[in-house]
């Protein structure tokens, strides 16, 4: 009878990649519930310490529970009112700005019938075909949900986070047992390492947003940008989505600094501004505030960001990267996922100091089953 038996490895791949798809179609089908579900529970990590801190001071768990997530919703109200401020201001001007670019239109269209000579009828034609395709793309999809879908997560949100942090203790047990007994220390410190994690990102994240915020704010309004605190804030929120929303809050400021103010040197300054508050977030920021605990290479966290954009929009882009993060804690400590976490994550071969290409090892006897046969390799 054979003593050992040995699982081939592409089975432990297949059963990998199987485990992963199964993932992905479940966020893909449930993202109206998994969504706010995981938004709450990083709020309810990020909400944590001050419950903790509340219950020590004698406070009852119920108390500090509401105490620390009314306070949370009291700083997001606070932004809210001072967003909406700024655009109450902002929308006095719009027919202001609509004149402006309907004037920008007109000479682009000059220049292009000057430069290119299209007539004005094929630009009609061309702008036409772009709105129809335009339109069907937002009638192809559910409206109803589009409108709805944020209303409900405002809602469901509080609950969630309120529920997460009740029933903490119950959900950690939970998965303790769920896991053989002999792996309770294991599951422990992947448990503690998730959190550590969690906590990390989202402090940090608020951090970078507030100096990011500040930074675009103060470049604006020393350049005499209209509408500078807005626009700066509005950036810094759009910066949440990584790699993508710092282009889309650049590209978003130009149109409308430009509609207001078309002088090249101006449009120049806001693009200068962006770019340097940019370079100094990636190169500082991020390192100095983000990114001391989550350690996910920049080429699998922008895959990541788009992946998950397709799965669950701007709510998948904003959650991808603490995922990946979790995950690659989950793969660190399993055996058998080592590599998927070595995927993930920033270090290199030659910053562990490790060989690029294992050693060839000795041969030697292993026992191999097929079915009922055994092989001597």
């Amino acid at each position: 009878m054979p003593t050992e038996s040995v699982r081939p490895h592409y089975h432990q791949f297949s059963h990998s990649l199987i485990a992963l798809a199964i993932l992905t179609a479940a966020i893909y089908l449930g993202q109206d519930i998994l969504v706010p579900l995981a938004m709450a529970g990083l709020i309810a990590v990020l909400l944590r310490p001050i419950e903790n801190r509340l219950v020590r001071l004698g406070m009852h768990k119920l108390i500090a529970i509401s105490f620390a997530l009314l306070l949370a919703i009291i700083v997001v109200a606070g932004i809210a009112i001072t967003l909406s401020m700024q655009l109450s201001d902002f929308a006095d001007d719009l027919p202001k700005i609509r004149q402006n670019l309907t004037d920008f239109f007109g000479d682009a269209k000059r220049w292009i019938r000057r430069e290119y000579n299209v007539s004005y009828r094929q630009q009609e034609k061309y702008i036409q075909k772009a709105q129809a395709q335009t339109l069907d793309s937002l009638q192809s999809s559910d409206t109803l949900g589009f409108i709805t879908g944020p209303l409900g997560t405002l809602t469901l949100v509080p609950i969630y986070v309120f529920l997460l942090l009740y029933y903490r203790t119950m959900l950690l047990h939970f998965v303790i047992v769920l896991f053989a007994e002999k792996h309770t220390e294991r599951v422990r410190e992947v448990l503690s390492e998730m959190k550590a994690v969690i906590q990390s990102y989202m402090v940090g994240l608020l951090i970078e947003t507030a100096c990011v915020a500040a930074l675009n704010s103060i470049g604006l309004l020393l350049l005499g940008v209209q509408y500078a605190i807005l626009l700066g804030i509005m950036a810094a929120i759009l910066n949440l989505v990584p790699y993508i929303g710092g282009l889309v809050a650049t590209v978003l400021t130009v149109i409308v600094t430009f509609s207001n103010n078309p002088e090249p040197s101006i449009i120049i300054g806001v693009v200068s501004v962006f770019l340097l508050v940019q370079f100094i977030d990636n190169n500082v920021l991020v390192p100095l505030i983000v990114a001391s605990k989550v350690r996910v290479n920049a080429l699998v966290s922008i895959v990541g960001v788009l992946i998950g954009g397709a799965l669950a929009g701007v709510s998948g882009m904003f959650l991808s990267i603490p995922a990946i993060a979790i995950l690659k804690v989950i793969f660190d400590r399993v055996d058998g996922l080592q590599p998927w976490g070595v995927l993930l994550g920033d270090q290199t071969p030659e910053e562990t100091g490790s060989n690029l290409f294992r050693l060839p090892r000795r041969r030697r006897k292993t026992k191999v089953i097929v079915g009922e046969s055994q092989e001597t390799a």
